[in-house]
């Protein structure tokens, strides 16, 4: 007999179990909530390899279909060649294919050709980073604009990201649906580093310009604060940028490189004094979910993004003499940082993985074709920016 179940296909990451990033933890989580309802599931895996011998393989994990890919190259070249072999593999399988970003969107019409059935997660604003060159920058356009035009519903996970994508399609093609959090154990251990809890601030982001970690430590290290700075994120030798970090730093601010251990990043956040997020371009960015589920208070650069996500009980900055302002409050005001925290607890709330993974099953379920899920989880408050349910 034929298996009548529905069938997600997950492209666009490096794969599961997720190492990588948001998208990657975001794709495990979504496959094996899928899984654990009734669907068929397969992910594609990126494997790098010096010479490749065999292309495709598949293998399973927790019920999930992990289809691994052979990548001879490397750079960009690797990642647009693990894109156009998805597509071509999809292409052949059927189902719904969840597309997260749009880097490899040049292939997507010959999915849609074939008969693919398509949701894009789109993302952030990708061509509006400083950090690419010209060429690059139009080619994240231009791919905006195919996935847009290539996916029968692309999801927002911002409201201002909807606005966004209403310029290219339809209101009615676009479901804004926000990344998910849990809370942290209560079980944490004391931060790593050997740090103090509440004798720190922390940031956890890529070092780059759009996320202002320049601003950042040059206003922390305007003068001595009797606390560290804990700068997550690798820092490349050679790179102007990171150089000018290194150089702005005072002596209180640390570098430990990227930690990947989720235990130890969940204790940074839990014990800090506050969490600083400069994210200029993005949606619901994740980290910044996950600093509300911890109940950090929050110094954010300010913006429609990160406003919409963290609420209007965090302090924001705009250039480096109000985040120094900023932080010298959460510095000094404890009662402020108590209700910046409280007011973080309660915004995380609109942010349940419950919601947003029902959520999904709705959008996929309509895009595939198949009859409506099953009783779904109810646990919290509809996400931010659509109502379970009715996010068409």
């Amino acid at each position: 007999m034929p298996d009548r179940r529905p069938k997600l296909l997950i492209l666009g990451t490096r794969g599961v179990p997720a190492a990588h990033g948001g998208f990657e933890t975001f794709a495990e989580r979504l496959a094996l909530y899928l899984a654990g309802r009734g669907w068929q599931v397969g992910v594609y895996c990126q494997r790098d390899v010096e010479m490749v011998r065999e292309r495709i393989s598949t293998r399973w994990w927790n019920g999930i279909e992990l289809i691994s890919v052979e990548i001879g190259l490397s750079g960009p070249a690797a990642t647009l060649a693990f894109d156009a072999l998805c597509a071509h593999d999809a292409a052949a399988r059927g189902g719904v294919c969840l597309v997260l970003g749009y880097n490899g969107a040049v292939f997507l019409p010959y999915l849609r050709a074939r008969g693919g059935r398509i949701v894009t997660n789109m993302d952030g604003i990708e061509w509006r980073r400083p950090k690419w060159s010209l060429a690059v920058r139009a080619f994240f356009y231009v791919s905006e604009w195919i996935a847009a035009w290539s996916s029968q519903r692309l999801v927002a996970d911002h409201p201002v990201i909807a606005d966004h994508l209403a310029l290219r399609r339809p209101r009615g093609a676009i479901a804004t649906i926000p990344y998910g959090g849990d809370p942290p154990p209560a079980d944490l251990g004391p931060p790593p580093l050997g740090l103090e809890p509440d004798r720190y601030l922390v940031s956890i982001a890529r070092i780059e310009p759009d996320n202002n970690i320049l601003t950042l430590v040059e206003a922390f290290s305007r003068r001595p604060r009797g606390m560290r700075l804990v700068v997550l994120g690798t820092l490349k030798v050679g790179n102007p940028y990171h150089r000018a970090v290194e150089d702005a730093a005072s002596p209180e601010v640390l570098f430990p490189g990227a930690i990947y251990e989720p235990e130890q990043v969940q204790a940074l956040r839990v014990h800090a004094r506050a969490y600083l997020h400069g994210h200029t371009v993005g949606g619901t960015n994740p980290s910044l979910v996950e600093a509300l589920w911890a109940g950090n208070a929050v110094v954010a650069h300010d913006n429609p993004f990160n406003r919409g996500t963290a609420g209007d009980g965090q302090f924001y900055f705009s250039d480096v003499g109000s985040c120094a302002t900023a932080i010298e409050r959460v510095l000094t005001d404890k009662a402020a940082v108590a209700t910046a925290r409280q007011a973080a607890r309660l915004r995380a709330d609109q942010f349940r993985w419950d919601d947003v993974l029902a959520s999904y099953e709705n959008a996929l379920r309509r895009v595939g074709g198949y009859p409506p899920a099953p009783q779904a989880p109810t646990a919290g408050a509809a996400p931010v920016g659509a109502a379970a349910g009715s996010e068409w």
